[in-house]
């Protein structure tokens, strides 16, 4: 238990995080992934190459240090990072690891001997923190025990299909190595791969969310190129092995469906607004969403069933409303299968921004505004009152949708978000 006097000695080292937290963190990285190489199989080596990493990390030490008197403040966010560790399958001695190495860090970075009354209050911080993350962890993977078809670890998955989708987007078809079942996962959620990187020599894993439908007997992502042509940027390690060398049939790990955004409520009108790959989530939603209101016998993507699909009525399928934005319709990817759902399923809306469009290769009818996405500009009936509302895709777009959601009376609870980058309270 945290005294009085640790944590004043936690709130006054705030200023020095503030002013030296990214140098500390990249420092704690270091240090750490030497002593124990084995974790470099765990730690997206992407993120340490380009800092975020540790920059998300001095962001997470910050925030905690602010909040020490009331660390339940956390929790949402505890609660997502939590997801994403049992994804990687830390264990509880991992957190001895990294809390040996933070508290010398702090030490040697700020010169701060190992004996000083602030390291112990740091050690006790640590450790309240670390007991949150543990116990909410052993509750995840406990879930993932008594869960028909899931599973705590890492499991092989054979590569049955793969699928160019856009000129950056590729879907892989994943199915069970053992033939065994598949979890009741929900659309939102995602999966950690993990594959060896012939550039590194070791293997590395990344979070992916699942693109297709629970019902569905596969497992399904679609995977952003982080091309090196583009100026600035390095490779990505796992996305160019995926799109280079992995082939159908090849095997890669998997670890259980997991993570804490998906759909809440698929009797409510919802309404899906994504941003290049933020929309391989949000194909999963409606996918799940169109199966739930659709003919037992019929497919939402096939359109066959009986007469009974006829007969359903309008109040019985709900209004799904999918806005997303892309750069241009080269890199928009799943755009056919999300039409010829909307074709096929007339409670389906679609929305679709492009900041590029050679007239050339795609007809006016295929999109609906040029130029940055602008919810202002939306139909109305696009945007309802009663609506659930989901994000997902780079933070700025994040950010700037959730104003404009704010701006026009959507409640900040009926509105659910998810960023494909590194942040949050990160050990």
């Amino acid at each position: 238990m945290l005294s009085e006097k640790q944590k004043e000695a936690v709130k006054a080292t705030v200023p020095v995080l503030k002013e030296n937290g990214v140098a500390l963190t990249d420092y704690f990285y270091k240090r750490m992934l030497n002593n124990h190489p084995e974790l470099k199989e765990t730690f997206n080596m992407g993120h340490q190459r380009s800092g975020a990493q540790a920059r998300a990390l001095a962001g997470a030490v910050l925030a905690y240090a602010e909040n020490i008197d009331n660390p339940g403040v956390l929790a949402p966010v505890i609660e997502l990072i939590c997801h994403k560790h049992v994804s990687l399958n830390i264990q509880t001695p991992d957190y001895d690891i990294v809390g040996e190495n933070l508290l010398h860090s702090i030490s040697e970075v700020l010169n701060i001997p190992m004996e000083d009354d602030l390291i112990a209050a740091w050690g006790a911080a640590y450790k309240q923190l670390a007991d949150l993350f543990i116990a909410t962890e052993n509750r995840l993977y406990e879930e993932h025990r008594n869960s028909r078809g899931s599973w705590v670890g890492w499991r092989n998955f054979i590569v049955e299909r793969k699928v160019k989708e856009s000129a950056e987007i590729t879907s892989f078809y994943l199915i069970p190595e053992d033939g065994g079942a598949l979890p009741d996962w929900k659309p939102g959620q995602y999966i950690t791969l993990r594959l060896l990187v012939p550039d590194l020599g070791i293997k590395q894993p990344r979070q992916y969310s699942l693109s297709n439908s629970p019902t569905d007997n596969y497992l399904r992502i679609s995977v952003k190129r982080e091309d090196p042509r583009v100026a600035g940027q390095d490779p990505g390690y796992v996305s160019s092995t995926l799109h280079n060398s992995v082939e159908e049939g090849a095997v890669v790990e998997l670890s259980a469906p997991t993570g804490n955004f998906y759909l809440m409520n698929p009797d409510a009108t919802n309404v899906l607004i994504s941003a290049g790959v933020g929309l391989t989530p949000m194909i999963s939603m409606v996918n799940h969403l169109l199966a739930a209101h659709a003919d037992p016998h019929s497919h939402p993507a096939t359109g066959q069933g009986t007469d009974r699909e006829a007969a359903l009525s309008a109040e019985t399928k709900k209004a799904i409303y999918f806005i997303h934005a892309a750069r241009s319709p080269e890199v928009h990817a799943l755009r056919d299968e999300l039409q010829n759902l909307a074709r096929l399923n007339d409670n389906l809306h679609l929305y679709i921004a492009y900041e590029e469009v050679n007239e050339d290769v795609i007809s006016g009818q295929d999109y609906h505004r040029q130029g940055r996405l602008d919810l202002n500009e939306l139909p109305a009936d696009y945007l309802p009152e009663d609506a659930d509302y989901y994000l997902c895709g780079p933070a700025p777009f994040m950010q700037e949708q959730h104003r404009a959601l704010i701006g026009k009376g959507v409640p900040a609870e009926r509105i659910f978000s998810e960023a494909f980058s590194t942040g949050g309270l990160q050990l």
